[in-house]
Order: structure tokens, then C-alpha cells, then sequence
């Protein structure tokens, strides 16, 4: 599961344990939740559960986790899980939306005889007036190998019972993909590439390829930044809008510029050939007016300071 190989004495009869330090100190599991901890959660149809951090085990001190009562080892990982691990919150911490934060290796007391963590989670901000801790993660993230399914099954089972809503499962060995634990039918339903996440605890749906390649990560996350309103960002958008106008507002100006210099260059030529007492019919009138080429009517107005007649001015050359 992304940072951890698990391991167990279940795995030693199959020849997977993990080797552990003989000086290590014997495994412990702590008490269970004090009677002045707060009252456990109580969900329909569901039993009571202790809260979420009346733990079995020692966070930070120690890599043990308990999955149904049975002894884990969580060890560090090697890529390609670490590295999926890190663009996988990469991308998650950007799309949470106001009121909701993320947390990796968040231990979480599921139920009486598990205490673990999943390599991702979303959870609210603040405290459960019902249990005086913090809410119990609403989505949660694994990165997973093909070896550790098992595992990872059975946590999507004990999360969801304990109320987590979604849970999703990033595959990297083998053919890489993301799946959604589909509680119904107890199974990993897979996402398509093309897909999106939806969820209210996301500012705006998650790309399910963002959570697999790392150009469209970057994508991702800098729309979600946008989305949120991202200050530095929406500074660079404003930025770039007025020097939009900026440029617009010269190119406005020289086009205008340009324009006034051929409306008046063609006067010019009305004027001379009228002080001339040349005849200037409608048609030739509009052939001035209209023609939008400055060398032209420069032609033109040298032409109407000599020439006999309109159509000599306006003869091709």
C-alpha cells in the first residue's frame, strides 16, 4: 500500500514475513479507549465503534498497524509506490475544497481490533460533537501491489463499515489503475482513464488520469488552483488580462492612427480636385472615400495637382 510492505504471522506460514529485529520490543497492543475518552460512535445498523484516535498502537512511535486483530508491519516503500504515493496527495491536496483537509498515513481506530492508516485520506475540518476528536475520514486512498489485494480488501471492508464513504485503490504493479471499492458487491470496481471523480469534499471533479500520469497531475492541480481562486494565480490571470488590454488598447490606437491618415489623405484629394474645378461623379467619390491604401491616394493627390480630368487622376499607372 504505497509507503508499506505488509507483513504479519499470517504471511510467515505462506514464507512473505517480513524479517524484524530480535531487540525489537515485543508487540503491545494499548489499552482500550479510558473511560473519561468520550463516548464511542454509534452508526444505524452498524454497532458501536471507539473513536477514531483511541488507538492500539503507538503513533509515531511505532510501524505497527492492526488489521481485525492481526499484527502488521508498515515499511518504507521503494518506487514505484513512493513515488505514486507523492503525485497521488500531489494532486489530492489541490482539489479539497473549503472546510476539508488531507492527510497521508492518518492512523484511525476502525474498529475494536483495527487500528491503521490509509496512504491518503480526506477528512472535516474540526471536531465530531459527538465524540469530542476529529471526523472520521469521509474518502480514503490507497496505492497498492498485486500481492497486497488481500490486504487492501479487507481495510476498504472495515473502513467502509466504519463510515468512511468512498475508498479508492491506485494499482501500480501489473496493469496500472484506479478502482472504487464497490461495498454492494464487496469488490474493486475499476474507474476509466477518462473518468472523473466527483465529490462534494473537491472543489471541482478529480481527472482519475491525474492520478496515473504526471503531465496531466500538473493539469490538474493548477486548474484546481484556479477553481479555489488561488491568489498567486488569480494575480498571474489578472496580469495577463490587462496586458491583454494594454496591447489591444495600442494596437486600438495605431490601427486608429492608420485609419486617420488615409480618411484624410483622401479629402485631401477631393479638395484639390475641386479646387481645381475638376468634375468628381459618385462613383469616383466612393472609389476616394473607399480606398484603404495610403501610397494610392498619396499617387492620387500629386496626380490631382496636374491632371486635366478625374479619370486621369484615378488612371492606373
Amino acid at each position: 500500500m504505497g509507503r508499506r510492505k505488509l507483513s504479519s504471522t499470517g504471511d510467515a506460514r505462506r514464507g512473505k514475513m517480513t524479517s524484524m529485529d530480535e531487540n525489537r520490543p515485543a508487540f503491545r497492543l494499548k489499552a482500550p479507549g479510558a473511560v473519561d475518552s468520550g463516548p464511542s460512535i454509534r452508526l444505524p445498523g452498524r454497532g458501536s465503534f471507539p473513536r477514531v484516535d483511541d488507538h492500539l498502537v503507538e503513533p509515531e512511535v511505532t510501524r505497527d498497524e492492526i488489521i481485525s486483530g492481526r499484527r502488521v508491519v508498515a515499511q518504507p516503500a521503494e518506487v514505484p509506490h513512493a513515488s505514486q504515493h507523492g503525485m497521488m496527495f500531489y494532486v489530492l491536496r489541490s482539489h479539497l475544497t473549503s472546510g476539508y483537509s488531507g492527510a497521508v498515513d492518518l492512523l484511525t481506530r476502525h474498529d475494536l481490533d483495527s487500528d491503521f492508516a490509509s496512504d491518503a485520506c480526506v477528512y472535516k475540518v474540526g471536531v465530531d460533537p459527538e465524540t469530542d476528536a476529529r471526523y472520521l475520514e469521509e474518502i480514503a486512498f490507497e496505492v497498492v501491489s498485486e500481492q497486497n489485494k488481500g490486504d487492501v480488501t479487507k481495510k476498504a471492508v472495515l473502513m467502509h463499515r466504519r463510515g468512511v464513504r468512498r475508498i479508492f485503490a491506485i494499482f501500480v504493479k501489473g496493469r496500472r489503475r484506479v478502482c472504487e471499492w464497490a461495498p454492494e458487491s464487496r469488490t474493486w470496481r475499476t474507474l476509466d482513464r477518462d473518468s472523473l471523480i466527483e465529490d462534494p469534499c473537491l472543489v471541482k471533479p478529480l481527472a482519475v488520469s491525474s492520478l496515473l500520469e504526471a503531465a496531466t497531475a500538473d493539469n490538474a492541480v493548477a486548474e484546481a488552483l484556479i477553481a479555489k481562486g488561488n491568489p498567486v494565480l488569480q494575480d498571474w490571470k489578472d496580469a495577463a488580462k490587462s496586458e491583454a488590454k494594454a496591447e489591444g488598447r495600442v494596437e486600438g490606437r495605431a490601427e486608429g492612427r492608420a485609419e486617420g491618415r488615409v480618411e484624410g489623405r483622401a479629402e485631401s484629394v477631393l479638395r484639390v480636385l475641386k479646387a481645381r474645378g475638376l468634375t468628381v461623379s459618385m462613383a469616383q467619390r466612393k472609389e476616394i472615400l473607399g480606398c484603404p491604401d495610403l501610397t494610392r491616394l498619396d499617387c492620387w493627390l500629386d496626380r490631382a495637382a496636374v491632371a486635366s480630368s478625374t479619370d486621369e487622376v484615378l488612371s492606373e499607372p
